[in-house]
């Protein structure tokens, strides 16, 4: 089935379930950063003493990866038992449900046999007519929307403001709706016009102040064992707990912002009257009255925060790849899937490469890349902004470009990855061919294997490096080729290092 966006389908197949639905919800929409914003959330909760349930999505390795419970991936017995009943229900109404409508429907049902306190619900796309916004008014205790850009405008309209309106659908009467930092002025006054139509209490996020580094260490890519870059310490003021100070793991300035929202959802549960109300319910007074959200459990939720395929570091060994090469490839994996993401991942080499001490006397960057067909989204918009960086000829810096196809995702046959050939013909065109070199996987035939030969190829021109020159690897584009990555990093956990 192609994407119909409607709730026409799922609304009748989700009033027929039992039991119904009824977990207090957080729901969370936006271009990028709501994958983060509930971890944060989900993170922070957890470390207050409430169960979480959390769904997001796509998922990355498999879909028992979407569904979780305290941060722990739904266990295949009760996913099946929960998919039956959904899909049972299905058949016998003839409702044809997409494949994620089924799928957000068996995350309901495992969050409310499970009776978890709250859950974090990620929109899939845009949100006024996301299969995830068949949630009921009563459950919802606050709706967030994280930073608004273009990206499937074939679905969400054209402009920033059309999409704007659509993601803002989420707003509930009565209930809280919190505005995340934004790149466009014209989002906040689409976003509040939504809100103040339906009823809603339209609030903007408050800023988190980034405390300076204490104790600067020495970073370089080739450090064996490899640090990864400080996190990034934090001060978050609220008229509902004291000043918190913490250092979030995650990195990025963009994950500031998402923080900010974070931080700002969890005030507004302590303070907004429904939330405090909802809350009241789940536990015993004195449980509730402010005694399990603290200065102390906030700051330990953001420190142990993780959000995997986002700016992540990872070793892979070279034996992956006969080990051709004197060290482990040093790996950062993000799924800058559109032009706001790539801006993102664009800023973040920059900042990682000026922390790198002593300056090499050369850097050799590698990227591998896969794309999904999304028009009108083109791999030029996707690419440009990274690869731009590497127009002109920089005699301390060398770029290799990897380009391939990923899996594709099950039950998801809408997914197509973007040929390498045109993938590659757009790397040429942003950097000279003369100042890059390509390895390209063929259009047709075979995926599997792809990833490990683009490897194998990377760390082929990393053995001819000199050992005091630098080298990082930059797997971007489709989440869908990082889900494939993480594939390939389990193989290696469970093989003991070899393929």
């Amino acid at each position: 089935m192609s994407i119909n966006l409607t709730l026409d389908r799922i609304r009748p197949l989700a009033s027929h379930l039992q039991p119904p639905y009824t977990r207090p919800t957080i729901h969370v929409a936006g271009t990028n950063g709501k994958g983060s914003v509930t971890s944060i959330v989900a993170s922070i909760l957890r470390a207050s003493g409430f169960s979480v349930g959390r769904f997001n999505s796509p998922h990355l390795v498999s879909i028992y990866d979407s569904i979780l419970i305290d941060d722990r991936s739904v266990t295949p017995e009760a996913y099946n038992r929960a998919s039956a009943l959904v899909v049972g229900a299905d058949l016998k109404l003839g409702t044809q449900a997409s494949s994620f409508e089924l799928l957000t429907l068996t995350a309901l049902q495992v969050f409310e046999t499970a009776k978890v306190d709250i859950a974090v619900i990620e929109v899939g796309m845009g949100g006024l007519h996301d299969a995830t916004n068949v949630i009921t008014d009563e459950c919802i205790l606050v709706s967030a929307l994280t930073a608004v850009d273009l990206d499937h405008q074939t679905f969400l309209g054209s402009t920033v403001e059309s999409i704007t309106q659509n993601k803002a659908g989420i707003a509930r009467k009565g209930k809280p709706f919190l505005l995340g930092a934004q790149k466009h002025s014209a989002v906040e006054v689409a976003a509040k016009s939504v809100v103040d139509s339906i009823g809603g209490y339209f609030f903007v996020s408050t800023q988190v102040q980034k405390r300076p580094v204490e104790n600067e260490s020495r970073f370089s890519l080739s450090a064996q064992p490899f640090v990864p870059p400080p996190g990034q310490p934090i001060r978050f003021e609220s008229p509902a707990f004291p000043p918190v100070q913490a250092t979030l793991p995650l990195h990025g300035a963009h994950q500031l912002h998402n923080l900010a929202l974070s931080l700002t959802i969890i005030s507004t549960l302590l303070t907004h009257p429904s939330c405090q109300k909802a809350l009241r319910g789940l536990r015993p007074p004195e449980v509730t009255n402010g005694l399990v959200i603290t200065s102390d459990t906030i700051r330990t939720g953001i420190e142990a925060v993780s959000w995997p395929g986002r700016l992540s570091f990872h070793k892979l060994p070279c034996s992956v790849t006969n080990g051709l090469s004197r060290d482990p490839l040093t790996v950062l994996v993000d799924g800058a899937h559109n032009p706001a993401s790539s801006e993102t991942l664009a800023s973040y080499i920059s900042d990682i490469t000026g922390m790198l001490k002593p300056r090499p006397p050369k850097l050799h960057i590698t990227y591998v890349l896969g794309l999904s067909h999304s028009p009108p989204k083109t791999p030029l918009e996707t690419l440009s902004p990274f690869l731009s960086r590497h127009s002109h000829a920089d005699p301390l810096v060398t770029v290799r470009v990897a380009v391939l196809r990923f899996t594709p995702p099950e039950g998801m046959p809408w997914v197509k990855s973007v040929e390498p050939s045109t993938i590659r013909d757009t790397v040429l065109q942003i950097v000279s061919p003369a100042d890059v070199d390509v390895w390209s996987a063929p259009d047709e035939g075979p995926i599997d294997g792809q990833l490990q030969n683009a490897l194998e190829w990377t760390e082929a021109g990393q053995a001819e490096c000199e050992v005091e020159e630098e080298k990082l690897v930059v797997l971007a584009g489709s989440l869908y080729l990082v889900a494939d990555f993480y594939r390939l990093l389990k193989q290696l956990e469970r093989s003991g290092g070899a393929v």
